[in-house]
């Protein structure tokens, strides 16, 4: 048995199957992880999200900013983007399932020492507070008060954790530490504009020396634990720290999609485009 996890897909599902014939991934034995951002951006978003739904029992995943903004599209909160490529999804004759499996599906997933979120956890949490943190959200997208969730959600304020946060400000600087955030101060305040690979983010902090990536800061609470992520396409899968693993390396850009195997540490990519 084999535990693969792959980093963003965004409907590019060509390269996908490519990568699962390379490693000789067998639904009958093996196990895929996914750090999210399983649909948009891409040509067959559709197609992936029902290959994702067929495989189910073999899946695991953590939702995306993509994956959130495809469930508020749906919900009503949130009217497609130029760039999206959801259509498909929303018409689909199935979406009520699919959608509907997209809304059980959690922020932050822990097994065999690892844990996967899509961007990572900030410095001032530990990755049991993010859990428990994840968990809050995850049971509003699993509950009637989704919609006003969904519509409350877009934003970059509160920028800065506080216990003391209540409501949708709270759900929300939660869900853009879990699935939007790159760069941060020490102290956990986000800067969501930057994007850029490390030492050149970019975005109006990129002068502030104080500025880092979130996983770059030496006294961060779950320095000496394993996560998964993906979400910084610039990075090309590359950290400054062993605990910290990258994959997202920009498949839907026209760059690659990367398989890292748990048990191996070993990587696998396939070039896109889709």
């Amino acid at each position: 048995m084999a535990t693969w996890v792959v980093g963003d897909i965004q409907g590019c599902k060509k390269p996908l199957k490519r990568l699962l014939k390379k490693v000789n991934f067998s639904w009958d034995r093996d196990m895929l992880w996914c750090t999210g951002d399983i649909v948009n951006r891409g040509p067959k978003c559709l197609k992936t999200l029902r290959f994702f739904y067929q495989h189910r029992d073999n899946i695991r995943i953590v939702l995306g900013n993509h994956d959130l903004h495809l469930m508020a599209i749906a919900a009503g909160a949130k009217k497609l983007g130029r760039h999206d490529t959801l259509e498909p999804i929303l018409l689909a004759e199935d979406r009520e399932v699919l959608i509907g499996w997209l809304h059980q599906q959690p922020l932050l997933y822990q097994e065999h020492g690892f844990t996967l979120v899509h961007a990572g956890i900030p410095p001032q949490w530990s990755v049991d507070e993010a859990a428990t943190r994840a968990r809050e959200v995850e049971s509003v997208l699993q509950s009637p008060n989704c919609t006003e969730f969904f519509a409350a959600m877009y934003g970059n304020e509160p920028a800065l954790w506080s216990d003391d946060l209540e409501g949708m400000d709270r759900l929300r600087v939660i869900t853009n530490y879990l699935t939007r955030m790159r760069y941060c101060f020490e102290d956990g305040r986000l800067d969501l504009e930057s994007k850029g690979p490390l030492g050149n983010p970019g975005g109006p902090a990129a002068k502030n020396e104080a500025l880092d990536a979130w996983f770059n800061y030496p006294n961060r609470k779950a320095t000496y634990d394993r996560i998964l992520f993906g979400h910084w396409a610039s990075l090309q899968g590359q950290t400054s720290t062993p605990n910290a693993i990258g994959l997202d390396t920009g498949c839907v850009w026209g760059n690659a999609l990367t398989f890292y195997c748990l048990e191996t540490g070993e990587r696998v990519s396939e070039p896109c485009p889709c």
